[in-house]
């Protein structure tokens, strides 16, 4: 009898998972994300299971309901009032209603003598060349924006066919998870150290990138947002969302976004507004990662900020917004198939040495 793990079928067997993947690629995001949100919720659905034993389908589509008035809904109309709001500031800083470049000329003449110098000499002060070359990027983005109108009602269709999708599948992962893994875990072609290791990687590196991440960024981005509007900032939800996607790069962080907001009120003689500003900035945006981060995730799940840093950059770059979660997850595989790679050539070299 021929063997099953000859060369023609491994090589049968690479081909048509490729073929697969290249199936699944137009809905590689409702996929991952399904697989995402499975992994955060299957506590939630482990508790429903104790609750009601031998229910599977049942728990599965409470924890589905769960996911969807817990996260989607509130997704939703966030990203309802984002769109109205930032047509609104759009449409007022076109209109001439907000003057970007009269906001910058105030900050510059409460500007001390010596800082005047020293922007004058990188060529930063030349207004009327800055509020030409803001005006003709907004124009700009006007005529692009206009003729993709019927596209944007084309990816709102398929926004809601890959939101289905997902929550199609996040469906059969709770109740199939537990089988689906072991089956996987069977497949895979590795010791039962080197799976249990990247498997538990894979679970912790999620639940790391979403709950420490994404979760902290939300707050971040809401106590920036509900200062902004207390202070009466314009627009103060997109400057929130904004905060929240900068909150998600280390060494970047909410700060970019209202520390200039405090030094326009310095610099403006709201003196109060902007120490407040940057008080509340400091010792409470600020200290939400170091607070919250431990306590969604532990410490021992947390890549290097380093590594996090150039992962989530060049995850964006290659994967668009789902580069937040695959970035950091591929640089993850990659150190700890590393580890494992060098821990069994320690191994070996121990075996060598006794022998």
């Amino acid at each position: 009898m021929r063997r099953i793990d000859e060369p023609t079928f491994l090589l049968l067997l690479v081909a048509v998972t490729l073929a697969f993947g290249w199936v699944l690629l137009p809905f590689y995001g409702a996929v991952l994300w399904a697989i995402i949100v499975a992994v955060i919720f299957a506590p939630v659905n482990r508790r429903l299971l104790a609750w009601m034993p031998g229910r599977q389908n049942r728990a599965a589509l409470l924890t589905v309901l769960i996911v969807i008035a817990m996260v989607i809904l509130p997704l939703a109309i966030v990203a309802t009032s984002l769109v109205k709001e930032a047509t609104n500031l759009f449409g007022k800083i076109q209109s001439g209603e907000y003057d970007l470049a009269g906001y910058i000329q105030r900050v510059f003449d409460a500007l001390p003598a010596w800082a005047v110098g020293t922007l004058e000499r990188f060529n930063l002060t030349n207004l009327s060349g800055l509020r030409d070359t803001l005006t003709a990027s907004l124009m700009k983005g006007g005529q692009i924006l206009a003729p993709q109108a019927l596209s944007i009602g084309m990816n709102t269709f398929e926004f809601v066919i890959s939101l289905g999708i997902m929550l199609y599948l996040l469906f059969f992962l709770m109740r199939d998870g537990r089988w689906l893994a072991d089956s996987i875990k069977e497949a895979v072609p590795l010791r039962s150290d080197q799976k249990s290791a990247l498997f538990s990687r894979f679970a912790d590196v999620v639940r790391a990138t979403v709950k420490g991440g994404i979760l902290v960024a939300i707050a971040q981005g809401a106590l920036g947002g509900l200062a902004f509007w207390f202070l009466g900032v314009h627009a103060a939800l997109l400057w929130a969302v904004l905060m929240a996607f900068l909150s998600l790069v280390p060494a970047i962080g909410a700060g970019l976004v209202w520390m200039p907001v405090a030094i326009y009120f310095l610099a403006t003689g709201a003196i109060w507004q902007g120490l407040g500003l940057i008080l509340y900035g400091v010792l409470v945006i600020g200290l939400v990662d170091n607070l919250l981060r431990p306590f969604l995730v532990g410490k021992g799940t947390k890549l290097p900020d380093y590594v996090v840093l150039i992962s989530t950059l060049g995850g964006i770059d290659v994967f668009g917004l789902n580069g937040f979660v695959l970035g950091p997850l591929i640089a993850a595989i990659f150190m700890v198939t590393w580890e494992i790679f060098a821990a069994s050539r320690r191994t070996a070299g121990e075996r060598t040495g006794d022998a």
